[in-house]
């Protein structure tokens, strides 16, 4: 009796071992070195010109409004169009970024299928 107890207690911890997952506790800098890579790679993603349209909060609390113009190694440029001027935003200082590309073809199509189900439902009721 005393045989299987420990026998199975053996092979719940071996199984334990195997297939357990570990926590490895992250330190601060290296959260922060992710989200900046993050960044960084949604910022790449966005591309530039006017149609890469921005919303950046720092973490000073500073908000800047506007597009993409330039994207460099350690930081990236956002152009204000109604004052016509550029700041230049180092990625450890960002806090938030929100942006949208119209010129991307994700919203193009969508675009194009929102006309394509109007036409539909217009030409099926004309049809009638």
């Amino acid at each position: 009796m005393f045989k299987k107890y420990l026998t199975l207690t053996l092979v719940v911890l071996v199984l334990n071992l195997a297939f357990g997952s570990t926590a490895f506790a992250t330190t601060e800098g290296e959260k922060e070195a992710k989200f900046v890579e993050k960044v960084k790679t949604n910022v790449t993603k966005l591309g530039t010109g006017k149609d890469a349209r921005v919303e950046v909060k720092l973490k000073d609390g500073t908000k800047l409004k506007g597009y993409v113009s330039q994207i460099n190694e350690s930081s990236f440029v956002v152009m204000n169009e109604k004052t016509a001027v550029a700041t230049e935003v180092p990625y450890p200082n960002v806090k938030q970024v929100k942006g949208n590309n119209w010129s991307t073809g994700a919203t193009i199509a969508v675009v194009v299928g929102v006309i394509l189900i109007v036409g539909f439902i217009l030409g099926r009721y004309y049809a009638e």
